[in-house]
C-alpha cells in the first residue's frame, strides 16, 4: 500500500501540474466573486467561508477523472483489479484516494487561508474554514472515487463524474460551511457540525472505496 501511495504521488507530480491547475481554478473562482457581488467588504467577509468551500468543491471535482484514467490507459488498472480480491481492491482504491487527495486536494487546503484574505475574512474564520476543508475534502475524494470508477471506461467521463458526484457532496458542503460559520457567529455552534463532518468523512472512507471496487470489478467483468 505504501509503494502504491508513493507511486501515485510521483505520477501525480509528473502528470503535468494537476495540483497547480486545481489551485489556479480555485483562485479564479474566488477572484470572480467580488465582480459579481460588488466591492462590499462586509458582504464578502460574511459569504467568504461558503465561497471558499464552493471553490474547493469545484476544484476537487476538476481532477477526479485522473484517479483511474492513467492506470486504465497503461493497463495497470486491469492488473490491480484481477490481482486482488474484493477486500484488497477496496484497500487499493483507498490508497489511491489518499494519494490523489495528498497530491491534488491538499494544495487547495494550503492555499485556502491566502484566498480567505482576498475575501476580507477574519483570522478566526480563515482558520476554521481551513480546518473544515482539511477534514471535509477527503470525503469529496472518496465519493468521487465511486463516480470515477463508474465512468472510467466511458468517453468524456470527466463531465459524467461531476454530474454523478456533485449531488452527493451536498451534505459535506452543508456541514463544512455550517462549522465555518459557527466559529465566528456566536449563536451558531462549531463543534457539532464539525464532528458530523468528520463522521461523514470516516463513513465515506469505507463506503466510497468499497463502492468503487465493486464498480471497477463489474466493469472488468
Amino acid at each position: 500500500m505504501l509503494a502504491l501511495f508513493l507511486r501515485d504521488i510521483r505520477l501525480n507530480i509528473r502528470a503535468g501540474g494537476g495540483a497547480l491547475t486545481g489551485v489556479i481554478f480555485f483562485l479564479a473562482v474566488i477572484a470572480t466573486i467580488p465582480f459579481g457581488v460588488g466591492p462590499d467588504l462586509k458582504l464578502l467577509a460574511r459569504i467568504g467561508p461558503a465561497i471558499l468551500w464552493i471553490g474547493a468543491l469545484l476544484s476537487c471535482l476538476l481532477g477526479l477523472d485522473r484517479l483511474f484514467q492513467a492506470d486504465r490507459e497503461d493497463g495497470s488498472l486491469d492488473l490491480l483489479v484481477l490481482g486482488n480480491d474484493r477486500h484488497m481492491l477496496a484497500l487499493t482504491v483507498l490508497t489511491k484516494c489518499l494519494a490523489h487527495w495528498a497530491g491534488s486536494v491538499l494544495p487547495l487546503v494550503v492555499a485556502a487561508p491566502l484566498l480567505g484574505l482576498f475575501m476580507n475574512m477574519e483570522p478566526l474564520s480563515i482558520g476554521a474554514t481551513a480546518l473544515t476543508l482539511l477534514v471535509g475534502t477527503p470525503a469529496i475524494t472518496f465519493i468521487g472515487a465511486a463516480g470515477a470508477a463508474v465512468a472510467v471506461a466511458l468517453p468524456r467521463g470527466g463531465l459524467l463524474i461531476s454530474v454523478l458526484v456533485l449531488p452527493l457532496t451536498i451534505p459535506v458542503l452543508i456541514f463544512g460551511v455550517s462549522a465555518s460559520y459557527g466559529a465566528t457567529a456566536n449563536p451558531d455552534p462549531f463543534l457539532q457540525p464539525f464532528l458530523i463532518l468528520a463522521a461523514l468523512t470516516l463513513f465515506l472512507a469505507v463506503l466510497g472505496p468499497v463502492s468503487a471496487a465493486l464498480a471497477l470489478r463489474h466493469g472488468t467483468d
